[in-house]
């Protein structure tokens, strides 16, 4: 019977009863001190396994050392490596990466992407020294140790177009130039029905006569060479010569000389294309002469540099331009390999309200189809369709091709290297880990400037540039301090007014110094409602002056290190005047409704006339009805009287403030 079970007889205690031992006496054949075992349950000794388990031997317990391996090799990794491919080159197990990470309070994944210092500290740890390249230079290392024996000697590939970039003053022809070049060189047919929305051409050279027949060349229509430096500095080297336009009747003038400077920076061959021989008034030796001043020596005067005279309107000479590009190029040697991934640099990128992010890049060496994954820049995608300059769509572009792309994931930036690559997930784990730098960066930026703030930042980084944006009362007053300012600047601080204008300070106003990190300075105005809601979110600093000596001596203190905020002022209320009331030997009595804050009887106040302040004072009294008042609040009605002044209107705004002396802070 069941021991918990009832007899017939009743219950009974457990462990009481036939057949059973008694309490605290041990089984038979039980060890003393030992385990008890059940019924029928054979005495098998500690430590001796039977069964599926027999023989087995259990491992010692893994123990993480804290002392660092001894550097023996030297491995090379990409910003953004996972934990994965970090363990694989290290050569030991994920799980013993994870566990050291995990020692040194990172808690990763994985697939997880670690930070190059760390991955750089985990690989020092591990005995290896690290190098650490990008993520485009190791897809190039990659492709350059795929391609051995045979596939090396041919890795070079064939003769690709030269890139050309057409750059030069201002109205000396470079539009019509490109378009005279575009329009002679390309099927009638299609000459009308070419859209100007990529920055980029190819066009063939199509004349039988000419020893280049056939060749073809991609021009760069870049917007100026602000774009064509910001692209260069991004490490992108697009083009491969510079055509330097420079018109016939005019010269040679300021951009002119920037253009060369550029391409002399870029170590870029240039091509001087002297237009507009056709005028009367040309001179193309005079040009020739100055540029020769400048370093660019005419061939036929003994000097390197091509020169061809041209007129963009009569069509003349087009040909023999092209001639000397393809001539310039091919003692350039430029090569590509098409049957590589692709990879190129984006020229622009835009956002289309019906396709998304598109970008136009140019394919510089490997063959671009449509369905490859890529990386650019932040941003990872895949190629969904491709289009050339006419607007017709493609499936794969060679090298030296200007395409526009769909199908990026965001917009990236003009410059960005653009690679293919076989592994979306890969392409995914690098744009996440750059966005997450590029997101770091931006948090990590120095706060808004403040004159408070301005000497600290002069100690750190030596030149500081104070951006200004200067607003006033009337223009007199605006033209007199933005010559004042200007000539406050030194050697130290170089001041520099972004934007000046009359009336009171805006929400544009604010936007714009906070974009630029600059300070706002007011003079007999004061800011909006929301311009002062919207500056005290985005920190930015606005001084609001009445006397133009106290502003120019608080930049100068502001400069020198001694800026002292003396005197802190509190907005405590605005009231908006409904009615204005004549009362003998008292004067002028403003009818009044509280729309913010509120007022007290000892407030100082300003009376602004359209955002403009008029008179700066006390208040005289406060009443409500006919008892005098300490304070009124937001939404109540008054009758305000300011102390020795009577011109008040219907339609002002009576603001009050109370003003402060703070103690003047040390400053080191």
């Amino acid at each position: 019977m069941h021991p918990t079970r009832q007899s017939p007889t009743g219950t009974r205690p457990l462990g009481v009863g036939p057949g059973l031992p008694p309490p605290g006496s041990a089984r038979p054949g039980s060890r003393p001190g030992g385990p008890s075992r059940r019924p029928g349950q054979r005495y098998i000794p500690r430590g001796i396994k039977e069964g599926p388990m027999k023989g087995f031997v259990p491992p010692p317990r893994l123990t993480v050392s804290n002392e660092p391996l001894p550097i023996t090799r030297n491995i090379t990794i990409t910003e953004g490596i996972s934990v994965k491919d970090l363990a694989e080159k290290l050569g030991i197990r994920a799980k013993d990466l994870i566990a050291r990470l995990l020692g040194r309070g990172v808690f990763a994944t994985i697939n997880q992407t670690l930070d190059a210092e760390l991955a750089s500290e985990m690989s020092r740890f591990f005995g290896a020294d690290t190098n650490v390249i990008s993520f485009e230079e190791q897809a190039q290392k990659d492709i350059a140790e795929s391609a051995t024996g045979e596939e090396g000697a041919a890795a070079e590939g064939g003769p690709r177009p030269p890139v050309v970039t057409i750059m030069g003053h201002v109205d000396h022809g470079k539009t019509t130039l490109l378009d005279a070049i575009r329009s002679t060189n390309v099927a009638g047919g299609e000459a009308g029905g070419i859209t100007q929305h990529i920055g980029a051409y190819k066009v063939t050279i199509l004349d039988n006569q000419s020893p280049a027949y056939g060749r073809q060349i991609v021009f760069l229509d870049t917007p100026g060479h602000e774009a064509f430096t910001r692209m260069r500095s991004r490490g992108a080297k697009a083009t491969d010569i510079v055509v330097l336009v420079v018109a016939a009747d005019d010269g040679v003038m300021p951009q002119t000389v920037e253009a060369i400077d550029h391409a002399h920076a870029a170590e870029v061959p240039i091509i001087v294309a002297v237009n507009k021989i056709d005028k009367p008034d040309a001179l193309p030796d005079r040009v020739k002469k100055q540029l020769a001043d400048r370093g660019l020596m005419p061939e036929d005067w003994g000097g390197t540099t091509v020169f061809v005279d041209v007129s963009a309107k009569q069509k003349t000479n087009l040909n023999l331009l092209m001639e000397m590009i393809c001539l310039v190029a091919d003692l350039q040697e430029l090569k590509a390999n098409p049957d590589r991934p692709a990879t190129g640099v984006v020229l622009e990128a835009k956002l289309d309200r019906g396709r998304g992010p598109v970008a136009t890049v140019l394919v510089q060496n490997g063959t671009l189809r449509a369905g490859d994954n890529f990386v650019v820049g932040n941003v990872y995608g895949k190629v969904r369709a491709m289009f050339d300059d006419r607007g017709a769509q493609l499936e794969e572009a060679p090298p030296s091709t200007p395409v526009e792309i769909l199908g990026m994931e965001g917009l990236p930036q003009a410059g960005d290297q653009f690679v293919v690559v076989a592994d979306r997930d890969k392409a995914r784990g690098i744009s996440d880990y750059r966005e997450q730098k590029a997101r770091e960066a931006t948090l990590a930026k120095s706060s808004r400037v403040s004159l408070e703030g301005l000497a600290e930042q002069m100690k750190i980084a030596g030149t500081k540039e104070l951006n200004i944006i200067l607003k006033g009362d009337v223009q007199g007053s605006v033209e007199v301090l933005s010559d004042v300012l200007a000539k406050l600047s030194n050697d130290k601080v170089r001041l520099k007014v972004l934007r000046t204008g009359v009336g009171a300070i805006t929400e544009s106003d604010v936007l714009l110094a906070s974009a630029s990190n600059a300070i706002i300075i007011g003079f007999n105005v004061r800011p909006e409602r929301k311009a002062q809601e919207l500056a005290e979110q985005e920190k930015v600093d606005i001084r609001l002056h009445s006397i133009i000596y106290e502003l120019q001596d608080e930049i100068k203190r502001a400069m020198t290190g001694l800026l002292e905020p003396t005197i802190k002022e509190t907005y405590q209320g605005r009231a908006e005047v409904l009615e204005t009331f004549r009362i003998p030997k008292v004067g002028t009595v403003a009818g009044c409704r509280v729309s913010d804050g509120l007022i007290k009887r000892d407030s100082d106040v300003r009376l602004l006339r359209d955002n403009v302040v008029v008179f700066k004072g006390k208040v005289g009294s406060l009443r409500r009805f006919k008892d005098d008042a300490s304070e009124v609040r937001n939404g109540m009605e008054c009758g305000i009287a300011i102390a020795n002044y009577g011109d008040v209107k219907v339609g002002d705004v009576i603001e009050a403030f109370v003003t402060e002396r703070i103690a003047a802070e040390v400053m080191a």
